[in-house]
């Protein structure tokens, strides 16, 4: 059972690639066995957190809210390593202001977060899941967090300051989290009979510099007592990429530490 874990021969394409998070995830692949398309706006950022290309790892700058820009990522690895055996929607967008209250949200900022974090998922899937689910195999797995399952509680930002703005979780990475909770039941039910798995993984708080205040706050709510680390979610992923969850589809593995448990 410990080789269904390995992934070995698989092609995965990962978006969000230079954030705390798919640097791990790209990391913790590579290590398993796989060939990764890391995808980021970012290409500056993307060489710096991830170093040069390599055997098992190739540089994919996109916005995944653009299909042409996915379009080309698409031409790039398959003339190299061929189709997509997984697909992971790890990108996220921040909003100029992002922490700004509710009621002063602009909307087109609104429009913009919902851009990638929810229409950029799904532009993926069609780029990239709809190959998959001609050939009658493929994983697809969404990014998503608990704050789409539930509302977070204002109480635990406090004191707690992010360029020089108060910190907050803004709604509509809820709402962007949620809808993309609602794409992920529904491309499962409409590709399952086709072979493509499509699951979630719903994160707590990762550790990212948020600041001492904020940890304090949030982890006397954590059953396990800490914040999440990116490598918690490499692990997770991993998983419902890999053969080891075969038989899993339309599930969302929630890696909180307990925290919704309560």
């Amino acid at each position: 059972m410990a080789d269904a874990f390995r992934l070995d021969g698989k092609t995965v394409v990962l978006t969000g690639a230079a954030g705390v998070i798919g640097t791990q995830v790209v990391l913790a692949f590579v290590e398993a066995g796989a060939k990764v398309c890391a995808i980021d706006r970012n290409a500056a950022l993307l060489k710096q957190q991830l170093g040069p290309e390599h055997g098992s790892l190739m540089h994919c700058p996109a916005d995944v809210s653009s299909r042409d820009a996915l379009l080309k990522a698409r031409k790039k690895l398959e003339s190299k390593w061929g189709p997509a055996d997984a697909l992971l929607n790890n990108a996220v967008a921040r909003s100029r202001n992002y922490f700004q209250p509710f009621e002063s949200f602009d909307v087109q900022e609104w429009n913009e977060v919902l851009a990638v974090n929810l229409t950029g998922a799904m532009l993926t899937a069609q780029v990239f899941g709809a190959p998959m689910a001609d050939r009658g195999r493929g994983s697809i797995v969404n990014a998503l967090s608990i704050y789409g399952m539930v509302g977070p509680d204002q109480r635990i930002y406090e004191g707690s300051m992010h360029l020089g703005q108060q910190l907050n979780s803004p709604a509509v990475y809820g709402a962007s989290k949620a809808g993309l909770w609602g794409l992920t039941r529904y491309l499962a039910t409409y590709w399952g009979h086709r072979g493509v798995r499509v699951n979630a993984v719903s994160v707590g708080a990762v550790s990212s510099g948020q600041g001492e205040q904020f940890a304090q706050n949030y982890t006397r709510q954590v059953p396990l007592g800490r914040l999440a680390e990116a490598g918690d979610v490499a692990a997770a992923m991993r998983y419902l990429a890999s053969d080891a969850s075969q038989y899993v589809t339309g599930h969302n593995l929630v890696v909180d530490g307990g925290r919704t448990a309560w």
